[in-house]
């Protein structure tokens, strides 16, 4: 049945037959009684010329290609004695040829060495014996461990003559002095003590400082009891500041933590009093000129969904330099927050809680250039 409608068009349900479909059925079909021997000889492709190997250009048997892709004819020869002649001629100039002992390229083979140069591993080294191995320490170390400065400062204090070792004035650079040796720093007795190191997430309304003559809490408080041994804070931190602070008794890497030619990161979160507009950020970001100099920061961005928080990378240890850089653009710090320093987070410690460093920290630490 027809399904096509009067106006040429196609019945709901009508199958489209598409233009580009091929139709098999008007293929003619294969004819097996060809004659084959007639239609070949009939074929005008089968009296093409044979191939003429005289010409330069064809390949022939008596043709081989050289390195450079040329092509090259094979040396043909008359009889056997011209063949013969030939290759007798051509050792006679290869023995003509020097060999490369002869042009001194190479030194003649010496029989009185050996044939093996592997070198002898038979023997063993001489064992070196360290101070560590004999139980002694520089001087200079054992003033760092003892959480009194680091030791390039412990070379000053040798030099001055402010350090003794059992009742003797030492002024002399590489000391080793034993863990039995009496110490004095200026009439106080030095103890190498174990390096302890400890992440404070400080709280506000505390004071970076051992001790404070107004009576107002500071951050010893926080880590009163956590060990034995005297630790004090790295770096510090406003009253109103709150985040990450370190704890150590290593003189050593607090010098390094400190020091401006270190360039230690931090990262801080910033709330402000209002919006910072687009020409603060971008003044923020080319950098700022401060009464006590240029200050440019690593990064700025906004860290909320108000531009009044932002978050804002920096590597300078200059006191008070977040405040004073927005302070100089017209904002108030609400809340100022560090959430970073040296690599280290204040994940998982919670406000005015601590937590001591893991070994992998402290070598990262102490990696740090």
């Amino acid at each position: 049945m027809d399904k096509r409608r009067p106006d040429g068009g196609f019945k709901f349900g009508a199958k489209k037959s598409s233009p580009f479909k091929k139709d098999f059925n008007d293929k003619p079909k294969r004819s097996f009684d060809r004659d084959f021997d007639k239609d070949k000889s009939s074929d005008k492709s089968f009296d093409k010329p044979k191939r003429n190997f005289s010409d330069k250009g064809a390949s022939s048997p008596l043709r081989r290609r050289g390195a450079g892709g040329e092509a090259k004819l094979k040396r043909a020869f008359a009889d056997r004695d011209e063949r013969a002649k030939f290759y007798a001629d051509k050792n006679e100039k290869s023995k003509e040829k020097k060999s490369s002992f002869e042009r001194g390229e190479r030194a003649p083979y010496d029989p009185s060495k050996p044939k093996n140069y592997k070198k002898d591993y038979s023997k063993k080294k001489d064992v070196v014996v360290t101070n560590a191995d004999k139980g002694l320490i520089r001087l200079n170390k054992y003033i760092s461990n003892a959480g009194i400065c680091s030791r390039r400062e412990a070379d000053d204090l040798i030099k001055s003559g402010c350090v003794s070792v059992n009742g003797k004035v030492i002024t002399e650079l590489g000391y080793t002095v034993k863990a039995t040796d009496e110490v004095d720093y200026s009439g106080i007795r030095l103890k190498s003590e174990k390096h302890v190191y400890l992440l404070l997430n400080k709280p506000k309304d505390y004071i970076t400082t051992a001790d404070d003559e107004r009576g107002r809490k500071t951050v010893m408080e926080l880590v009163a009891g956590a060990c034995k041994q005297r630790i004090y804070p790295v770096g510090r931190l406003d009253r109103n500041t709150t985040g990450l602070l370190l704890f150590t008794n290593d003189g050593e890497l607090t010098k390094k933590l400190t020091h401006p030619k270190h360039e230690i990161e931090k990262l801080y979160h910033v709330e402000l009093d209002k919006n910072l507009k687009q020409d603060d950020f971008m003044k923020l970001k080319e950098g700022l000129e401060l009464e006590d100099g240029l200050i440019k920061p690593d990064e700025v961005s906004y860290a909320g969904e108000t531009k009044r928080v932002v978050g804002i990378r920096i590597h300078s240890g200059r006191n008070r330099i977040v405040r004073r850089m927005f302070e100089h653009l017209g904002y108030d710090v609400l809340r100022l927050d560090r959430t970073m320093f040296a690599g280290l987070t204040k994940k998982n410690i919670p406000r005015a809680k601590w937590r001591f460093l893991t070994e992998n920290e402290v070598s990262f630490l102490k990696m740090l250039k």
